[in-house]
């Protein structure tokens, strides 16, 4: 999927490839001049220490690189006559490095390190601003990331306690309302235990809030959640009564809530969270 990023009012493309982030060195070519791109980018490609510095890349990033054709360029670059395309060189040399796009997001795309490199012989001011944008970008990629993980092991445990529910607790042959009751039940167990009131408490104490009371849950009340679920499973499978579930659930929880206040970890999490 392709995105942008602002660079001293410059709007910069990328995307990411596998593993690897592409960016646009055709709008990163625009700030020093917005009608000679490619004008820009050939220069930049003949001159011979970005011959250099491509071939050594791809000899350390690609497999199948084409040393032979590299060293052709590489004899090449610095004459008058020599003249180096991007095409070209992907085309000769078998590179990953830089690719060339067409169609409705059409440009040349350099693998980041090339296009640090490339933004630098553009402009130093401009690479700084490039890096550091780009920086503050995967920063908040990484929150989002740690967030879909915590709320992922919630999901996953709760299949698992739903599981346990399915196997022990539903009676044959009743209604699909009442089986939801039932979930809703164990789901409130949960809630209890933890939180101290029942999904619908919260609501009625939070009426202009969307979500539920597990939306709003700290990383500290996640994890511990995330560990009650296969706790009342168990418990549901040794056929323990729901009354009994909710205190001994209770009593784990303070203790786990406890012992995750002082973790340093979950408190390094608490802060980027926040």
């Amino acid at each position: 999927m392709m995105e942008k990023i602002n660079v001293l009012d410059r709007k910069i493309a990328f995307y990411k490839q596998k593993e690897d982030d592409y960016i646009c060195i055709t709008d990163i070519a625009k700030y020093k001049d917005s009608k000679r791109t490619d004008y820009i980018i050939q220069n930049w490609l003949r001159n011979k220490n970005t011959i250099e510095f491509l071939g050594i890349w791809e000899q350390l990033n690609n497999p199948n690189f084409n040393p032979t054709e590299f060293d052709g360029f590489r004899k090449q670059a610095g004459l008058n006559s020599f003249i180096l395309t991007a095409k070209r060189w992907i085309g000769k040399t078998n590179a990953i490095g830089l690719i060339s796009k067409s169609g409705r997001y059409g440009g040349t795309y350099a693998h980041k390190d090339i296009a640090f490199e490339f933004a630098s012989w553009i402009s130093v001011e401009f690479k700084l601003y490039l890096i550091k944008e780009f920086q503050r970008l995967k920063e908040q990629e990484q929150k989002q990331l740690g967030w879909d993980i915590k709320r992922n092991l919630v999901k996953i445990n709760y299949k698992i306690h739903t599981g346990a529910i399915k196997e022990n607790l539903i009676p044959k042959e009743i209604t699909k309302q009442q089986i939801n009751q039932i979930y809703a039940s164990e789901a409130d167990v949960l809630n209890v235990a933890l939180f101290g009131m029942t999904a619908k408490d919260w609501r009625d104490n939070n009426p202009g809030k969307k979500g539920n009371i597990r939306d709003y849950a700290n990383v500290s009340q996640l994890v511990c959640l995330s560990n009650l679920e296969n706790l009342n499973a168990l418990f549901i499978n040794e056929g323990l009564a729901q009354d009994k579930r909710l205190i001994k659930l209770n009593k784990i929880a303070i203790q786990q809530m406890r012992l995750l206040a002082e973790n340093g970890t979950v408190k390094k999490l608490k802060s980027k969270d926040n």
